[in-house]
């Protein structure tokens, strides 16, 4: 059983990557959060009281499903109704960065020079462009394999598929943002 603690700082821990991985997806900051913050409020209300090893599961697939439901939603209201601001060009990035993320624990005590820096932020913002890219299974399986670190089996079933299904979709993702870096002359 996870206690109230446990369970706060497993939404701290997964909160950033989840908004991320969520904007990936459906492109809209605001939007984004609200599901994020929603995924996380039916966690804690409806498996709550799970053990604390159940809960990366649970929760990537209360997001997975949260997200699905977000688009339902978005094909109906498209359906019935045209906005105007629909057709307005996307806003500005989130406040997040993706460079928090990678950062290591021991960044503070070694000196990068300012060229490093930039271009270091100018690949991942590639990167980050790429994988907005990919189609949504592929990029859901490869967030889920490479960004969330979940092994092939919990990605399966956080999204509903086979085994099989999550291989191909990362190994087409992977395929994908290699040959679109490898053409703007970006090597990893």
């Amino acid at each position: 059983m996870a206690t109230e603690r446990e369970l706060s700082d497993f939404l701290k821990s997964v909160e950033k990557r989840a908004f991320k991985r969520t904007v990936y997806h459906v492109r809209d900051d605001e939007a984004a959060l609200d599901i994020v913050q929603d995924s996380m409020m039916k966690l804690a209300e409806h498996y709550g009281d799970k053990p604390i090893a159940e809960l990366p599961m649970l929760f990537q697939r209360i997001l997975s499903n949260s997200t699905l439901d977000w688009f339902r939603r978005q094909k109906t209201r498209n359906a019935l109704f045209s906005n105007l601001s629909d057709f307005e060009a996307a806003g500005d990035e989130g406040d997040f960065d993706l460079l928090e993320t990678y950062e290591s624990e021991d960044s503070s005590q070694r000196s990068e020079s300012a060229e490093d820096t930039t271009r270091r932020a100018q690949v991942f913002r590639e990167i980050e462009s790429q994988i907005k890219e990919l189609p949504p299974r592929q990029r859901e399986a490869f967030l889920m394999r490479y960004w969330e670190d979940m092994d092939v089996a919990e990605t399966a079933a956080a999204m509903g598929c086979s085994e099989g299904s999550v291989k191909t979709h990362c190994s087409r993702a992977v395929q994908a943002l290699s040959k679109a870096l490898k053409a703007k002359g970006i090597q990893l």
